[in-house]
């Protein structure tokens, strides 16, 4: 089996790497991981390579652009190869969860509805407030699934008057990206009264936050089920987190596309939302009432 990952050095797709060897593992299978680099014509190249080399009989495709590898795709399931979409679509709507290419296996996040989850719990964490002043930090503009996401975002907070959008810079997935713009927002915007961004950038603003004692006065929304977001919900620190099982993720949609070439009949489709508590809205009540931890480190 051959995982086309985000990139190698992400936390992310290193815990979609963790449920795909051990699920291989229990099949006595072998994997590679074929590292992406956060770019769509590294993948492409990867997936034209590995389709002419017939080394491997099943891919799972966590695409950085999934329009981009479309004709791969069907390329590879036309020559025989199980394919999977594992978080991210193949195809160009980031809304739908089920396949998008005739043929694959779709175990994926609607970046639409991860979006609107992440307007209405900031939402939510405004409280009764008359006016609410709200930062959205996006990851990666040049991303499609990114794209799609904050167009949720903004769309949803829209729906509330009382909610003002201060601004969405780029937060990226480091924190000290998140530590830099956050610097940036409060220079700019003091009196922000909620945060919404990637695990990793909302853990860069509460290294600022807490050093200017202001973590009682903003509230904070990550967008990730690591283990350090969990942890901050739990203690309170953050108002919520979005998260998936990542690694549980990784593993079904491996399980899947074993079963297929097996000759098996798996679900078509499965919404990655689905495979933890809550759809992913992950509060300090669900926290708590469900004993969650994260199942990967940022």
């Amino acid at each position: 089996m051959a995982f086309f990952g985000f990139a190698t050095d992400n936390s992310f797709a290193q815990a979609t790497w963790k449920g795909v060897q051990k699920e291989v593992k229990a099949y006595h299978g072998t994997a590679t991981f074929l590292n992406g680099n956060f770019s769509a014509t590294t993948q492409v190249q990867q997936l034209q390579t590995e389709i002419s080399s017939g080394k491997y009989n099943i891919f799972v495709i966590q695409a950085n652009d999934g329009t981009a590898v479309v004709p791969e795709i069907k390329q590879a399931i036309k020559k025989g190869i199980v394919v999977v979409a594992e978080f991210t679509q193949v195809g160009s709507n980031y809304a739908e969860i089920k396949p998008q290419v005739p043929g694959e296996i779709s175990v994926v996040e609607s970046a639409v509805a991860n979006g609107r989850d992440l307007g209405k719990l900031a939402i939510n964490a405004c409280g009764k407030r008359p006016s609410c002043n709200v930062v959205y930090l996006q990851g990666d503009p040049t991303l499609p699934l990114d794209v799609a996401r904050t167009r949720a975002v903004l769309a949803e907070l829209k729906t509330d008057k009382k909610v003002h959008l201060l601004g969405d810079p780029t937060g990226g997935y480091l924190a000290s990206t998140g530590e830099t713009v956050t610097q940036d927002v409060l220079a700019a915007h003091p009196n922000v009264n909620v945060i919404i961004g990637s695990s990793q950038a909302i853990e860069g603003a509460t290294t600022v936050l807490k050093g200017r004692g202001l973590l009682r006065k903003v509230k904070l929304i990550g967008n990730g089920g690591s283990t350090q977001a969990v942890n901050y919900v739990k203690s309170g620190v953050w108002y919520a987190t979005y998260g998936i099982p990542e690694v549980t993720d990784g593993a079904v949609a491996t399980k899947y596309g074993i079963e297929k070439l097996q000759g098996g009949n798996p679900p078509k489709a499965t919404n990655s939302a689905n495979l933890g508590p809550a759809g992913g809205l992950w509060t300090k009540a669900v926290v708590v009432k469900t004993h969650l931890k994260g199942q990967y480190s940022d």
